[in-house]
C-alpha cells in the first residue's frame, strides 16, 4: 500500500485538532494503562493533597508543553525520518498527559489555567528549532527531556511516602523521558552547551512555579 504524503496544509489542520484536544483536556486517550491503575489511593491530609495536586499540575503542564514542542518540531522538520520521530515521541507523551489528568481528577484538582499560554510558547519554540535544523531540533528535545527528568526526580522525593499512585506515574514518566532524550541524541541531536541548558532551566522554573499555584 502506498503511503499518502501529507501537505503542509494537511499537517497544519492535524495540528489544530491536536491543539484543541490538548488545551481543552478532551479527546486524548492513552495507549497504555496508567501505572496507578489497580492501586488503592492513600489517605492524604488536606495539605498533602494540595501539595501533590500542585506537583501533578506542574507535570501535566509539562506534558502540554511536550505536546506543543514535538508538534511544532514535526511541522517544520526537514527530514521525514526526523518528523516521524517527533510524532512518535508526541504520541508516547499523550500517555503521560492522560495519566496526569486522571490523577488530578483523583485529587479533586484541575489543570493549570495558564496551559494555553505555555502551549503556544512551546509550539513556537519547537517550530523555530525545527526550522533552524534537524540537529538543533533533536538537540532541543534532548536538553528539554534532561530538564524534565530533573524535576521528575525532585517530585518523586517530595511525594508523601504512602502516595504510591502518584509515584508509579512519575516513575514511568521518568523512564520514558530518559529514553526520549537518549534517542534524540542518538538520532543526531546536538548536545547543547551548559549556558544554553542553564537558560532553559531558568525558563522551566518559571513554568513550574506558576503551574503549581495557578
Amino acid at each position: 500500500m502506498r503511503h499518502r504524503r501529507f501537505s503542509l496544509l494537511d499537517r497544519a489542520i492535524t495540528e489544530v485538532d491536536s491543539v484543541m484536544r490538548t488545551i481543552t483536556n478532551r479527546g486524548h486517550s492513552a495507549g497504555r494503562a496508567s501505572p496507578a491503575e489497580g492501586h488503592s489511593d492513600c489517605e492524604l491530609s488536606e495539605g498533602e493533597r494540595k501539595h501533590v495536586a500542585g506537583l501533578m499540575r506542574v507535570n501535566h503542564t509539562g506534558e502540554v508543553c511536550a505536546q506543543a514542542l514535538y508538534q511544532g518540531q514535526a511541522l517544520t522538520a526537514r527530514l521525514p525520518k526526523v518528523r516521524e520521530k517527533m510524532q512518535t515521541a508526541a504520541d508516547e507523551e499523550i500517555d503521560h498527559l492522560v495519566w496526569c489528568e486522571e490523577r488530578l481528577r483523583d485529587l479533586n484538582a484541575r489543570p493549570s489555567l495558564l496551559n494555553p499560554i505555555w502551549y503556544g510558547t512551546s509550539f513556537a519554540m519547537g517550530a523555530l528549532a525545527g526550522a533552524i535544523g534537524d540537529d538543533i531540533s533533536l538537540g532541543f528535545v534532548a536538553a528539554t527531556e534532561e530538564r524534565v527528568c530533573n524535576h521528575l526526580r525532585d517530585h518523586l522525593k517530595q511525594l508523601p511516602e504512602d502516595d504510591r499512585k502518584s509515584a508509579l506515574i512519575l516513575q514511568q514518566m521518568l523512564e520514558d523521558e530518559e529514553r526520549h532524550g537518549h534517542k534524540a541524541l542518538e538520532a543526531g541531536g546536538k548536545d547543547f552547551p551548559t549556558p544554553v541548558k542553564d537558560a532553559m532551566t531558568t525558563v522551566s522554573k518559571v513554568m513550574t512555579e506558576t503551574a503549581y499555584r495557578v
